[in-house]
């Protein structure tokens, strides 16, 4: 077994027996980032906790985000994924992988991405379910539209002192955790 996935299913176990549900101040790090940045544009992607992840749904109740509109990530028949406008009450219907999608036609192009990992490095390097969906979205988007924050969400025992990298990982901006984030 490579070490990628060695540390996937280390990780996928510790994230199991150690997760813990968040509150609003897990958001405040974002929130403090998020008015520096100069991208004014208010459209966060989210996506949809499972197996353990943070629950990132949470910051629809924060009041900073009012105004923001919110996208969830859909797989394409290619295996390739995009993002659509979603709101809180909207109705999700479950794809082929046993992830949430929305209904919604309507495509978005994200000023900040929140992405989820499994594990994570003091470089901002990550390791994700291993399908490769976010590296190629990213890969290909942030060459467009070089703007857009990449922002990992995870709590701070998914840190690894130093992931396996290769040409096809993205390397994410800042990293959020309970603990802070981590430029």
């Amino acid at each position: 077994m490579d070490k990628k996935k060695l540390i996937r299913l280390q990780f996928l176990k510790k994230r199991k027996k150690n997760y813990f549900e968040i509150n609003d101040k897990f958001f405040y790090p974002l929130i403090r980032l998020i008015k520096k940045i100069k991208n004014k544009k208010k459209n966060i992607s989210l996506y949809y906790p499972s197996n353990y992840e943070v629950n990132i749904l949470k910051i629809l109740n924060i009041a900073f985000f009012a105004e923001f509109t919110f996208s969830l990530p859909v797989i394409k028949k290619n295996n390739h994924m995009d993002f659509f406008i979603w709101k809180k009450n909207d109705i999700l219907y479950l794809n082929n992988y046993g992830i949430l999608e929305p209904i919604s036609s309507k495509k978005v192009n994200p000023s900040i991405i929140l992405v989820p990992l499994i594990a994570y490095d003091r470089n901002k390097n990550r390791i994700g379910y291993g399908k490769g969906y976010y590296d190629r979205y990213l890969n290909s988007y942030l060459n467009r539209h070089k703007e857009t924050l990449t922002v990992g969400v995870a709590f701070s025992f998914q840190k690894h002192h130093k992931l396996p990298v290769d040409k096809n990982d993205f390397k994410l901006d800042f990293i959020i955790t309970e603990k802070g984030i981590i430029k």
